[in-house]
């Protein structure tokens, strides 16, 4: 026989539950415990943090302030030695000479870059065997030196003047030391490879920052005959790094322009012209001191001192053809 199954037997005097009917041992919870979160505390920030983050964020907002105030001296610094004039208000015709406009420097579209003046000599002038390029100071453009231009030709040279870009009609573009190297270098190519001018046939001569820079230009081309410095700027870039807004920024580190008097005469290996001014009490005192700088040149130099006044014209000629006599015989 087989045995017999136990019976379920009621417990608390309850029915046992059916086999295989699961069996529940807790309460049905309830919507509200379903749902129910526990309550969070209230975030707290630290005071420390606080003004971490205040003293954070004034410090980059200076930052930012800083970096634009430099941004813009960097972009704008050249107007505080540069003034260039667009407009050409008289030609050498003002002054009674003949001259060929001339564009040169061309682009690869064939646009050039730069304007000037070809002003040839005389057929039977003293010096017609020599060319001058003449570089013009940090204001106005050409306009403002056909006088000097004509004082020039006066002696019996040809002339080459030209406007640096951003001058006159030249080629828009910020000036700078590295551009006006660039641009003279650009007249000297024109001359030695379009009019076929043997560089030791030509003269370079520079009038206030022009001076500067004719020096320098010259000390990098020795093959030239000679160079005239008339009125140099013995601290060209104090315009610049002296300006209130300059001890703000690291203007040395913004303003690569320097215009090294010293170093370039140091270099120069032709013969120079120098035309300094001197007052009228300096003169009458016999105190012309030479400026340091001058010491420096071991080239073959003459000084021609030049007092403000009608005088000066005829010592700046009767200078420069003494100075051209001698450059001939050498």
């Amino acid at each position: 026989m087989s045995p017999r199954k136990a019976k379920p037997q009621a417990v608390n005097g309850k029915s046992p539950p059916l086999q295989g009917t699961p069996i529940n041992t807790g309460s049905k919870p309830t919507a509200a415990a379903k749902f129910s979160v526990t309550p969070s505390q209230p975030i707290q920030v630290s005071g420390r943090w606080l003004l971490s983050a205040v003293a954070g964020t004034l410090i980059a907002a200076a930052l930012c302030a800083w970096g634009a105030l430099c941004l813009l001296f960097w972009q704008g610094s050249w107007q505080l030695l540069y003034h260039p004039a667009s407009l050409v208000a008289r030609t050498p015709a003002a002054a009674g000479l003949s001259f060929d406009p001339i564009g040169f420097a061309t682009t690869g579209t064939g646009l050039p870059q730069l304007t000037g003046w070809w002003i040839p000599a005389a057929p039977n002038a003293p010096f017609n065997r020599y060319t001058v390029l003449y570089l013009h100071g940090q204001n106005g453009n050409l306009g403002d030196a056909v006088d000097h231009l004509a004082q020039l030709h006066a002696a019996g040279v040809s002339l080459f003047a030209f406007d640096y870009r951003g001058y006159g009609q030249s080629q828009f573009a910020h000036p700078s030391e590295r551009h006006w190297l660039e641009d003279a270098g650009w007249a000297l190519q024109y001359l030695t490879a379009t009019r076929h001018i043997a560089p030791g046939f030509i003269v370079v001569d520079g009038s206030d920052l022009g001076a500067d820079l004719a020096l320098e230009f010259a000390a990098a081309h020795p093959q030239l005959a000679g160079v005239v410095v008339e009125s140099p700027l013995a601290d060209a870039t104090r315009a610049v790094f002296q300006d209130e807004r300059a001890r703000l920024v690291p203007a040395r580190l913004l303003v690569r322009d320097r215009y090294d008097l010293r170093s370039a005469a140091t270099a120069l290996r032709t013969p120079s012209l120098w035309f300094l001014p001197v007052s009228q009490a300096a003169a009458g005192n016999h105190s012309l001191d030479k400026p340091d700088f001058l010491e420096n040149v071991s080239a073959r130099k003459m000084v021609v001192w030049l007092l403000s006044g009608r005088g000066a014209a005829p010592a700046f000629t009767d200078g420069f053809s003494r100075w051209l006599g001698d450059l001939g015989a050498r």
